[in-house]
This record gives C-alpha cells, sequence and structure tokens, in this order.
C-alpha cells in the first residue's frame, strides 16, 4: 500500500512505515535517511538531495518547526494528583510553594489566584476575605 502526503515542501512518501527522500523518492530500504534537523519532519538519502530540496522546504521547514515549539512551549499540562484551582481551573502546582490554603475554608487556590484577589481587595478598598 502507497501512501503519499503532498505539502509545499515536498512529496513525502512512505510505503507502510517506510520513508523515501523528499528530492529524488528513494526507499530508506535502499539508504539510510537523514532528518531535516529544521522541522523533524522530512528525511533527505543525501546532503546534495538536502541541498536541492532545500529552496522548496526551506519556508515551509522553519513554519513547520515553529508550529512544534508553539504546541509544545503552550502545551497545558495534564492535572496532577493535587488537583486543579477551583477558580481559575488551572493544575495546581506540584511544590506547595506554588498555592496558597485558604484558612477559612480550606479550600486549596494557585498563588495567581490568591494574587489577583489580594490585588483586587487592594484596589477596592476592601475587606480582606476569602474568594470564595
Amino acid at each position: 500500500m502507497m501512501l503519499s502526503s503532498n505539502t509545499s515542501a515536498g512529496t513525502q512518501t512512505t510505503v507502510g512505515n517506510m520513508m523515501s527522500c523528499a528530492s529524488c523518492g528513494v526507499a530508506e530500504a535502499d539508504h539510510k535517511l537523514k532528518i531535516c534537523t529544521a522541522c523533524n519532519l522530512v528525511r533527505y538519502c543525501s546532503v546534495n538531495c538536502q541541498k536541492e530540496h532545500r529552496p522548496q522546504h526551506k519556508r515551509e521547514s522553519k513554519r513547520m518547526a515553529a508550529e512544534l515549539r508553539d504546541k509544545i512551549l503552550f502545551k497545558q499540562p495534564e492535572s496532577s494528583h493535587v488537583g486543579d484551582c477551583p477558580i481559575c481551573c488551572l493544575p495546581l502546582p506540584l511544590d506547595r510553594n506554588g498555592s496558597a490554603v485558604m484558612s477559612c475554608c480550606s479550600n486549596i487556590i494557585c498563588d495567581g489566584c490568591a494574587y489577583a484577589n489580594q490585588m483586587r481587595e487592594m484596589e477596592g478598598d476592601l475587606q480582606q476575605k476569602c474568594p470564595f
């Protein structure tokens, strides 16, 4: 079964799980393919094929690399065993110094919500009280 996906960077062809050179189409079984270090998605059989394909792939490679970095950078962590902040619903930090315990109701909230509550009270000249 032969599958191929066309991108503006070129055609990436796969046979089953086997990859092929983005420039000349040589299969991975014939040559050890080298991965593009910028995007880690496209493979080449030689330096010559990489240089030949570079003008087509350069802009697309930078865009894909930026997308991957953004996805990794801005990915929210899964909830921890500590739970989520009941106000903002973000996972509470594993480090207990990053959260505050409300003495009145024993709820644990993140430092960001505790800080926002303090700022709200200071700006509005309000009496200190629980954010719940």
